[in-house]
């Protein structure tokens, strides 16, 4: 089951990882930043780390470095001790579950959530970050859809919600990024499906997210011809949109503020 990509994706700009600004005190992912993103009408793109007792949270790294003044990973902490460690810059707010950006969101504007690779080897996973994410989205009404880099995440998500949109996050996946592919034959056969987005019929996906300065490959002009929604990431200036506009269908973006496009 394909499950079609709602409208709105293509017409409202997709603020990345929120409408974050650390000089107003809205990192990345918090609520401040998705508040902030639907008073100025834009679609929204989340990520999702799972909590040591199952809940999806909405943070991008695997551990809590870079963000908090806490350190390790988040998947070693209850939802409840994330939500205490304040996020750098948030005015003492904390790291928040989907339901609550659900609760935030309520519907008013399309809501792009990538779930995060566990495997960490874009390889096979255990789904439990993926049914936790459909658990929370049990009941939501807003146009939402849910994507990955792995495509084993994407297939999980396949199985636990067919009636969600799903797509595949997608980049030219190069060499230089999978070093020990060069002596793991089967690694590197990973690295080359990947790259040719492969596994874009298996997992029933309906678009994909591609990094932008590469939309000219020619698979993604296939994918666009075969009916593919194109989204793109990451556009940090109206230059950059401009020339990803040129084949993408919509943007993702942040350090800029777009005009809408109706």
């Amino acid at each position: 089951m394909r499950a079609p990509l709602h409208p709105d994706f293509l017409t409202r700009p997709i603020a990345h990882r929120a409408l974050h600004d650390l000089t107003q005190n809205r990192p990345e992912n918090s609520l401040a930043a998705v508040q902030a993103a639907v008073e100025a009408g834009y679609g929204i793109e989340i990520d999702l780390q799972p909590s040591a007792d199952g809940i999806a949270m909405v943070f991008h790294d695997a551990t809590l470095d870079r963000m908090t003044s806490e350190t390790g990973p988040v998947a070693d902490r209850s939802a409840a001790e994330l939500a205490a460690i304040a996020l750098n810059h948030g005015a003492g707010t904390g790291m928040p579950t989907l339901t609550e950006v659900l609760r935030a969101v309520a519907g008013r504007v399309p809501l792009l959530i990538e779930v995060k690779d566990q495997s960490g080897s874009l390889g096979p996973v255990d789904g439990a970050l993926e049914r936790a994410a459909v658990d929370a989205l049990e009941g939501y009404e807003g146009p939402v859809a849910l994507m990955s880099f792995n495509p084993h995440s994407v297939a999980a998500l396949a199985e636990a919600a067919p009636h969600i949109a799903r797509g595949l996050t997608t980049y030219a996946f190069p060499a230089s990024d999978f070093p020990q592919a060069q002596e793991n034959p089967a690694l590197e056969a990973r690295r080359a499906a990947l790259a040719a987005i492969a596994d874009y019929e298996r997992t029933g996906a309906s678009f994909i997210s591609h990094q932008w300065a590469d939309l000219t490959r020619p698979r993604v002009a296939e994918l666009k011809a075969q009916g593919a929604a194109i989204l793109c990431w990451t556009i940090r200036s109206p230059e950059q949109e401009a020339q990803a506009r040129r084949i993408a269908q919509n943007i993702t973006f942040e350090q800029y503020l777009p005009a809408p496009v109706n």
